[in-house]
């Protein structure tokens, strides 16, 4: 089912090598005079249509939790410059991306149901209304009879 380079999410996804490419760029960040000379930041991009494992329900979510990281094209760009090497970039840029798929494979919670509210606790409501209401009435001027 899967290759020896795919991305294992869970026992049911695998995210297929042949769509995800890195690219390695110069990063900002720690790194002292080493970051201008060496690209250890990752751009980790995932084509979405080129991933069959995915359910259409899964692939739905992955869209709306991805926001502003998809493309227009259903690609998904990741960018990892927290460190200071490229393995470690790599891997956190991997690690995310399963971490983002694995959000998007859990099921939806079920449903708010809707309930009222009991009859006690309706009138105690309604009896502490009554007493912040008495409270400032009493704050006013008081009647010259």
């Amino acid at each position: 089912m899967s290759g020896r380079d795919d991305l294992v999410v869970d026992d049911r996804i695998a995210l297929p090598a042949d769509s995800l490419t890195e690219s390695f760029v110069r990063a900002s960040g720690p790194g002292g005079q080493n970051v201008n000379k060496v690209a250890t930041a990752v751009e980790l991009r995932f084509d979405t249509t080129r991933c069959p494992d995915l359910a259409p329900d899964v692939l739905s979510r992955l869209i709306k939790i991805a926001g502003r990281r998809i493309t227009l094209d259903g690609v998904i760009v990741i960018q990892a410059d927290r460190f200071r090497t490229r393995e470690r970039n790599r891997a956190d840029a991997r690690q995310r991306l399963v971490e983002l798929v694995a959000k998007a494979a859990e099921p939806p919670p079920p449903p708010r149901r809707k309930t009222r509210p009991t009859k006690a606790s309706v009138e105690r409501r309604l009896k502490a209304k009554t007493g912040r209401g008495t409270v400032k009435k009493m704050r006013g001027r008081p009647d010259d009879e």
